[in-house]
């Protein structure tokens, strides 16, 4: 049954992606981190744990706390509904499934810029840029919104699709929501600044170790869709093996990576955030310059992915169910 519903889950994202009047699991888990992080920094001040190694081992109770109780409350909602009834059961991983995963989302924020740019209205799609992007968007010229948009549709491939449908399939929705809650856990507290560079280390660290096989198994189905999208798969792993490495993360590298390669761009370069520069390592060679056509092939990339994923999932869990 798992193996429809993984397909049933990705469809239901597909129609009707995350509309505003559902309930959405992800807000809750934000509420719950910021609940658990407040209580924490409270211990942390009464037990006089304000060092940096009393900040890492209350840092490292957050995820435990957090991802914990997001995946028994999961199991248990799952359970409750297949004891009423196997079709109830189902619909709820259906749904809760949909809830992790975001192509549609990620699309339509990828294609919301590439018509801003058309249009050029470089306001509106910096605009755009800014609502999905942490950097600074304010003065970006169109090459720069243009490498902004496809990192992060190419990033999200993983964290966004592949990561959670690969925890679906391993453990049904109550896995792939703890993956949810491991991703918003580093998305809210991985950063390497004065506040969270060890309180947050353990939350950042468990996204690495989650990610880490989801996105060599997506690197292979990349490689793939660039071959029948007339693009460069041999470049793409070229520049994989050559530059995934240089990362901030261990596995955005390789998506971004391969994207660089087989559409013959570089990505990375210099960021802004609240006005401080970041250097990011370069990724790809700079054969061309980017232009707005490069945000359609990363979704298209992202959809073909999806689905030839998907299948994968589908046929593996077939098998083995």
């Amino acid at each position: 049954m798992m193996a429809w519903i993984l397909v049933l889950a990705v469809l239901l994202d597909l129609l009707i992606g995350d509309p505003r009047w559902l309930p959405h699991p992800v807000i809750a888990m934000g509420k719950g981190i910021s609940m658990v992080e407040r209580g924490l920094r409270r211990l942390a001040i009464y037990f006089h744990l304000t060092s940096s190694l009393g900040l890492q081992m209350l840092g490292c109770l957050l995820p435990i706390i957090v991802v914990g109780s997001t995946y028994v409350l999961g199991f248990a909602l799952v359970m409750g509904a297949y004891q009423l009834s196997p079709w109830l059961g189902g619909g709820v991983e259906v749904f809760l499934i949909a809830t992790t995963i975001a192509p549609r989302g990620l699309a339509e924020a990828g294609v919301g810029i590439y018509q801003a740019l058309v249009r050029k209205d470089l306001v509106e799609a910096r605009q755009k840029l800014g609502m999905v992007v942490g950097r600074d968007t304010k003065h970006l010229d169109e090459p720069e919104i243009v490498r902004g948009a496809v990192e992060t549709v190419a990033e999200n491939i993983v964290d966004a699709v592949t990561s959670p449908l690969f925890y679906a399939a391993v453990g049904g929705a109550p896995l792939a929501l703890a993956y949810r809650a491991v991703n918003t856990l580093d998305s809210m507290v991985g950063y390497k600044n004065e506040r969270y560079r060890y309180f947050g280390w353990a939350s950042a660290r468990l996204d690495d170790i989650a990610n880490w096989l989801p996105a060599r198994l997506t690197l292979p189905v990349m490689l793939c869709v660039l071959v029948f999208t007339r693009h460069s798969p041999l470049r793409a792993w070229q520049m994989v093996q050559r530059d995934a490495a240089h990362h901030p993360s261990p596995n955005s590298g390789i998506a971004e990576a391969a994207v660089a390669g087989g559409l013959g761009i570089q990505l990375g370069g210099t960021n802004r955030y609240g006005g401080e520069i970041s250097e990011r390592a370069r990724l790809g060679d700079d054969l061309r310059m980017k232009q707005k056509e490069d945000i359609l092939a990363t979704v298209h990339l992202l959809w073909w992915v999806t689905v030839l994923y998907t299948g994968g999932l589908f046929g593996v869990r077939y098998l083995v169910s």
